[in-house]
């Protein structure tokens, strides 16, 4: 049974909706903020993000990589989210992130996703529009929402590899067309934004092209752009993770100044993963070196489930501009 907006799943004797992101992103475009679209991988990552995004009254996006299908199983993770849906008030989307093919895509749709990417930004023009379109005549069949991508992100996520050299910035004169010819929700541009922890060399001043992101916007009024590869790297959770026996030099990410510009533009959802990644690992690693006696992982990744849960605050609060709005 399915709902304008949502999709009304029975679980555990409640009707509980997953909604889609429709609404969400007509709220943050007229409103100047963004949602944030944080990866989950596990129990305590989905606990955090939602803890922290429900003191925040803030929606969010709870999104699934190729990499998490393979470590957590889909169905794992979908069970996951239907439970934090349960024990809160926030709007929550269940999006299916880079999916790199039709049968990837059908699977999530079929498997209680409320919106999904398909990436086919590394295919020619004519095979990108043609995938994404079937996509969205299934997906929109359904009632979930669709996302892609025009431009190429430099970096390393799960299963999506692209050499700096490979990356190509979005061009405004290809997303009227690509747009209105596919039919998707919403387009993930390339600007400036790179997958990964070591987004820039050191001595580099890291910048959006705005530019870009601002003629997007003139060409595509009131339609939401995503962006990729978003997260900013705190120097203080890399280094909580270089003093406990960690090993990340130079890693460097999006300074938060650049997205809050974007977030007040046409900018309506930041992916975030490896802000997320840094701080769980920060807080284990100190943890094991403050108690190796400890052999509990109730222990280890309760405090990781802390801090991952305050880096999620300080975005929605900070960065985003999402709280009290939920």
């Amino acid at each position: 049974m399915a709902r304008t907006g949502s999709r009304t799943i029975f679980f555990g004797g409640l009707f509980m909706p997953l909604v889609t992101s429709t609404e969400m992103f007509k709220k943050a475009y007229a409103g100047g903020y963004a949602i944030g679209a944080f990866n989950v991988n596990n129990m305590e990552m989905i606990q955090a993000i939602v803890e922290a995004a429900d003191e925040c009254k803030s929606p969010v996006i709870l999104q699934v990589s190729a990499g998490a299908r393979k470590y957590a199983n889909p169905v794992y993770l979908k069970h996951l989210v239907q439970a934090a849906v349960e024990t809160t008030n926030i709007p929550i989307v269940m999006h299916l992130d880079h999916g790199a093919d039709f049968d990837i895509c059908k699977a999530s749709i079929d498997g209680g996703f409320t919106s999904v990417m398909i990436d086919a930004s590394s295919k020619p023009w004519e095979e990108n529009i043609a995938l994404t379109k079937k996509v969205v005549e299934y997906a929109h069949d359904h009632g979930v929402v669709v996302e892609a991508e025009l431009g190429k992100l430099a970096g390393v996520e799960d299963d999506v590899k692209v050499e700096a050299h490979d990356a190509l910035f979005t061009s405004p004169d290809e997303v009227e067309e690509f747009t209105q010819r596919t039919g998707i929700d919403s387009l993930a541009i390339a600007i400036g934004t790179s997958h990964g922890a070591y987004k820039f060399k050191p001595g580099q001043d890291p910048k959006l092209r705005l530019d870009i992101l601002e003629e997007v916007g003139k060409r595509l009024p009131g339609f939401p752009i995503v962006l990729h590869g978003a997260s900013s790297v705190p120097q203080d959770k890399v280094a909580i993770v270089n003093q406990y026996g960690g090993h990340m030099p130079d890693a460097i990410g999006i300074p938060e100044s650049e997205l809050q510009k974007a977030a007040k533009m046409a900018v309506c959802k930041i992916n975030i993963d490896s802000d997320l990644r840094v701080s769980f690992t920060a807080a284990i690693r100190k943890h094991f070196a403050e108690h190796p006696d400890h052999f509990d992982p109730r222990q280890y990744l309760g405090d990781a489930r802390v801090m991952m849960k305050e880096m999620v605050k300080h975005k929605i609060i900070n960065v985003l501009g999402s709280a009290n709005k939920a």
